[in-house]
């Protein structure tokens, strides 16, 4: 199966229902072999661009991950990322905020992450959190210290879409290419997943008990990231909804939108003027004598 970008896109304007967005698809690879080739071409590709996208220094590249519990984030940014230069990407992985960061609006903790010019930028949670778990658990929004007319429930969800989208749009306008992926993990796989996590001991480590009771929320969720993706993803940030029942077919599907996100900003290496390579042929000159 040959992966198309556009399969996955939240359009402008879309209303997206998730269970009408499927968890797995067709893999476009045909054996481990045959994976383990695809995202090594990938992965090589992305290696090439980010060395562009370095040296253009005209843009930076937001990577944003959101998803339920389990559902690969962090193997996707591991394998996907793993032929970057380390110095050019910075991975920022978002919990609840701490009691200094409550004392700001909801945008500035992520904002002070922001990738600089000729930079990867990857957020594992974000700024989105305040429109899920926040929504779903209302009880940490009249936490956070508003204003009471800031705190209404009837209006913050709007008003905080529209915060996002016009950042969205500013980051853009400046140079911050902005990708967005839900992955899109189905509540069967989850479980599945979660049992595999407690059978073996080398997994034990990455279950919580808090997972399983924000796994009783699943529909609220649902409805919450429905709403957002809805609401938020548009034609300068886009959102992508990546099937995640299989981890492998996933990998390829994000590292293939985000090698054409890089291509189609047309980035070229910088130029050395006349006086410049006229520098650089004296000093060759020098060295070779």
């Amino acid at each position: 199966m040959k992966i198309h970008p556009k399969d996955y896109r939240v359009h402008e304007g879309e209303a997206v229902r998730l269970h009408q967005w499927p968890t797995r698809v067709k893999p476009a690879y045909k054996s481990e072999q045959h994976y383990k080739t695809l995202l090594g071409e990938h992965v090589a590709r992305l290696s090439e661009l980010q060395q562009l996208l370095y040296a253009a220094n005209s843009h930076a590249l937001l990577l944003i991950f959101q998803a339920m519990d389990a559902a690969g984030k962090d193997g996707a940014i591991r394998h996907v990322m793993s032929g970057v230069n380390p110095q050019g990407c910075q991975v920022f992985s978002f919990k609840h905020p701490s009691p200094a960061e409550l004392q700001h609006d909801f945008l500035w903790r992520t904002t002070r992450e922001l990738p600089e010019r000729g930079r990867i930028g990857i957020f594992n949670r974000s700024y989105y959190e305040e429109v899920l778990i926040v929504r779903v658990h209302p009880e940490i929004l009249r936490s956070e210290g508003l204003p009471d007319d800031e705190a209404n429930e009837k209006t913050v969800w709007h008003d905080r879409y529209r915060s996002i989208t016009s950042l969205e749009r500013h980051l853009q306008g400046n140079g911050t290419q902005i990708i967005k992926f839900f992955l899109h993990l189905s509540k069967d796989e989850q479980r599945r997943r979660f049992l595999e996590r407690i059978d073996d001991p080398g997994k034990n480590w990455k279950f919580s008990s808090a997972d399983i009771e924000e796994r009783g929320y699943w529909k609220q969720y649902m409805g919450a990231y429905e709403e957002a993706l809805s609401a938020t993803s548009t034609s300068c940030a886009p959102w992508y909804v990546v099937p995640a029942d299989d981890k492998k077919n996933c990998r390829l599907i994000v590292s293939q939108i985000v090698g054409e996100a890089l291509d189609a900003l047309h980035m070229t290496y910088p130029k050395s003027s006349p006086e410049r390579r006229r520098e650089l042929l004296s000093i060759r000159r020098r060295l070779t004598r």
